[in-house]
């Protein structure tokens, strides 16, 4: 809205004696301003709003009245403050913060509107799996199968528009992989498959992580910033051009959106920091790590997610490695053995001994890592 204002007022006042003073709206052309205005613009929303929306998810009864699958186990000797009575639905602070920013300092480009919507479902899918746990008061929320089909869907609908739109097209015709300057597959099938699995496995790998005071947020912040450092130069030809990146007209606008979801990422994690005031619940969880993969997706660039989000990559293995093997050996031994001592693999430190703020403070020094790793693929090709 901002860049659309700006460029009605210096049109206005062309050719006329407030050609010149107005002349400073040209910033508004930035997207390096425009990104810079965002974050601020979100993380100062946040801090205002948080209060409030704390106050009146407390007042309505979103709390968590019963025990995490975390603390039903009653044997984590590092939990020392129980998570019972924290309100949740947290997202429903990040959500419209982050979209009303990006709606305010980005132009509102094909890419933009794409991701925004997505995001918005996404969190409506997650505000009614918090709903669920809510009014049956335990953890289970809703089925799986139906979170899946809901994710898949619009993975899908995301994959179809990008292939019939000629501008996007490629993004899905052809795969692209770290550490390659050529796609590696020029399969329709293929796109598909990897856009599905991309967007509706963030979504669920952040979920995954979102089971300690300051975790699953604080590491989207630092995903986003490498994500945010990816857009622009995925959005400026002469950038992606030495770098030997695909080159996306109209992504660079997806850096304010980056922008916007650090400077919320960052005010809710103000809240959410050990002992948190409000969880996110699904409704940030899912809505975050879906965008993650959305963005990941119209950069070209799939595959840098899996590195740059390690962290989640980790968790979301864990999950799915201690399920397997438990199956694998009640069928073949007739007694389910464990991997971990508890999945997911923050839980799995917990029980080890770690306090909470310590795992919290070491995965965001490994997600940091995860992205210096991520970043080095623009220059080793």
């Amino acid at each position: 809205m901002f860049y659309y204002l700006a460029q009605y007022l210096q049109d206005a006042a062309a050719h006329t004696a407030w050609a010149e003073p107005l002349s400073w709206l040209r910033l508004f052309r930035y997207i390096t301003f425009r990104s810079a205005g965002a974050a601020l613009t979100a993380l100062l929303l946040s801090w205002w709003l948080g209060p409030i929306v704390i106050a009146w998810l407390k007042r309505i009864r979103f709390a968590q009245e019963y025990l995490d699958k975390a603390e039903q186990s009653g044997d984590l000797v590092a939990r020392l403050v129980t998570k019972k009575g924290t309100p949740t639905m947290g997202g429903v602070l990040i959500v419209p913060v982050m979209d009303l920013t990006a709606l305010l300092w980005a132009q509102w480009t094909t890419l933009v509107q794409l991701t925004l919507l997505s995001v918005v479902v996404l969190a409506g899918l997650g505000f009614y799996d918090d709903w669920a746990k809510i009014t049956r008061q335990n953890a289970e929320g809703t089925a799986s199968s139906v979170k899946l089909f809901v994710q898949g869907a619009l993975a899908l609908f995301i994959a179809g528009y990008l292939y019939m739109v000629p501008a996007t097209r490629v993004l899905i015709a052809e795969t692209m992989v770290p550490f390659f300057k050529h796609p590696v597959a020029t399969s329709v099938v293929v796109g598909v498959l990897v856009t599905v699995f991309t967007i509706v496995g963030s979504s669920n790998a952040v979920n995954l992580t979102d089971g300690l005071d300051g975790l699953a947020i604080g590491c989207t912040v630092i995903v986003s910033f490498i994500f945010l450092i990816l857009t622009y130069i995925a959005g400026n030809i002469r950038a992606a051009t030495y770098l030997q990146v695909p080159y996306v007209p109209g992504a660079g606008e997806l850096t304010v959106f980056c922008a916007a979801m650090i400077g919320a990422g960052l005010g809710f994690l103000w809240f959410n920091c050990h002992p948190a005031q409000v969880f996110m619940g699904d409704t940030g969880s899912l809505a975050l790590g879906g965008a993650l993969g959305i963005v990941a997706v119209l950069i070209h660039q799939p595959f840098v997610l899996v590195i740059a989000g390690g962290v989640f990559v980790a968790e979301a293995l864990s999950v799915m490695m201690q399920v397997g093997w438990f199956k694998y050996t009640r069928r073949t031994r007739g007694e389910g053995c464990r991997l971990f001592l508890r999945a997911p693999l923050h839980h799995h430190f917990e029980k080890k001994g770690w306090y909470e703020s310590q795992v919290v403070t070491r995965f965001y020094i490994l997600c940091i890592l995860c992205g210096v790793v991520a970043l080095s693929t623009l220059k080793i090709r």
